[in-house]
């Protein structure tokens, strides 16, 4: 089984910064988008952001100027910079990776972030 391992969530005070990193457990194959997602408290998962192989990205419009989102792909690990965190912003993140091809998609057990005012 494919395991995508998370890191970097937490417990932060509200204008504070966190930084999320995501890595495949094992070699997967050649990955084309990584992503972030994420589903707060009685909601459905959004999407937050997403990097393509090329290096273009995707921002959700909530979080544009604040996150950021950049790869290594040597390590096939995904990072969410998350700077000036607010409540809204709590929720529990899952990387995802979808690979070239195949469009395999992979998703990571999810890490909290809670956000206090």
């Amino acid at each position: 089984q494919v395991q995508l391992v998370e890191s970097g969530g937490g417990l932060v005070q509200a204008g504070g910064s966190l930084t999320l990193s995501c890595a495949a457990s094992r070699w997967i194959g050649r990955i084309n988008v990584m992503g972030w997602y994420r589903q707060p408290p009685g909601k459905q998962r959004e999407l937050v952001a997403t990097i393509a192989s090329d290096g273009s990205t995707n921002y959700a419009d909530s979080i544009t100027d604040r996150f950021t989102i950049s790869r290594d792909n040597i390590k096939n690990t995904v990072y969410l910079q998350m700077n000036s965190l607010k409540p809204e912003d709590t929720a529990v993140y899952y990387c995802n990776v979808r690979l070239r091809y195949s469009q395999n998609e992979f998703w990571g057990q999810g890490t909290q972030v809670t956000v206090s005012s």
